[in-house]
Order: structure tokens, then sequence, then C-alpha cells
């Protein structure tokens, strides 16, 4: 995955608390095996009007939000169950990070394996952010995840992350990557591996 340091751009307010990941990435749409091309199933229940035409009133269909790279929303986002493909969808639509004043644990923990920043603040600022982004949708916002801080409307917040994630997205690891930071050793392993044992090849 790419490096995570500061992400900068517009924010998409969605004022909504418990938004589990059903709503998020419907069921019907878990087909691929691939992690692209999700994204255009992103809310997709909410996003439609009954006919399945897209609602113009929805946040993500209107074209001043479309190029919103931050998605604020309410607390205990991400809850319900634990499939991947909805942090692949909000990442794949082209958000860089989530902002909201709760997370779902495994959610949260989803989203840092692969890229996807995830921003608990306390409710007041989030609702601070999603006022000004509703009320002025080319507000900018500044994340740095280094000073582990969000800027917006004059005013800068600190949030919270553990050393380990913040290492993996500022250097970029995800599962994969951090395996491969130990390939000499692990080599090296396979290289004394004794002949008569078992192998995959």
């Amino acid at each position: 995955m790419k490096q995570v340091r500061n992400i900068s751009g517009t924010m998409a307010p969605l004022p909504r608390s418990n938004v589990d990941t059903d709503q998020i990435m419907p069921k019907q749409f878990l087909k691929r095996v691939e992690r692209s091309g999700y994204g255009q199933f992103l809310f997709h229940d909410w996003a439609r009007i009954p006919g399945g035409g897209l609602d113009p009133g929805f946040v993500l269909n209107r074209p001043e939000y479309r190029a919103a790279r931050v998605l604020v929303s309410g607390p205990n986002f991400g809850s319900g169950s634990s499939r991947e493909h909805a942090p692949w969808g909000i990442q794949d639509w082209g958000f860089e990070a989530v902002i909201a004043p709760s997370f779902a644990d495994i959610f949260y923990s989803n989203c840092t394996k692969i890229g996807l920043l995830p921003v608990a603040l306390p409710e007041t600022d989030v609702t601070r952010l999603i006022d000004l982004a509703t009320s002025d949708p080319g507000a900018a916002v500044e994340v740095d995840v280094e000073g582990q801080t969000v800027e917006a409307g004059g005013r800068q917040t600190r949030f919270e992350i553990d050393p380990f994630t913040k290492f993996r997205l500022l250097e970029g690891l995800d599962d994969i990557g951090l395996t491969l930071r130990n390939i000499d050793t692990i080599s090296a392993f396979e290289a004394a591996r004794p002949t008569f044992l078992p192998t995959l090849g």
C-alpha cells in the first residue's frame, strides 16, 4: 500500500450514526475477488431512489462533494459484519480518510491494512466538521499523520493512533509488506531447511 502521511482536500458530510458495513457495501456486491471496482457500489441503497435511479440529494451524488477526499460521519462507523469490502469501496471511491467519533474495531483495523486512514475525534469536533462541510463544500481539511492533527476552518484538533499502526501507515506497509521486511531471514531459513522435509513446490 502507499504511504499515508498527509491528506488534503475537501470533506463529504454523512451525519448518520451506526453506519454499518451492509449499508457501506451491500452484500450483493461481494462477488469480486480483486479489491478494485467497489466504489461504484458505495452506499448503494442510500444513493438511490425506489426504481434504481440516483438520488440527487444524497451527498455522494452531489457534484460539489464528488471530489471530496475525507468522509465525515457519526459514531460507531463501520459496525455490523467484518467484510473488508466496506473499506475497499470507500477507498475505491476516492476517499483517503474517514473521520468519526468512533469506529467498529474490525472496520478500523481493516482500514489501516489498506492505507485508508480512520480518525477518531470527539463528537463535538466531528459535528463542527460536518457543519463546516455542509455550509461550505469547498472547505479544506488537512490531516497530518505524523503530527496526529486534523486542521479545518482555522482550528486544529489532535487525534490518537497507536504507534505500530502509525508506523505502518507512514511507511506504507500492509501485512505482506511487513513480512517482506524479513525476507533475508525467511530466505536463510528456507535455505537451511532439510531437503527430506515436505515442500510446497
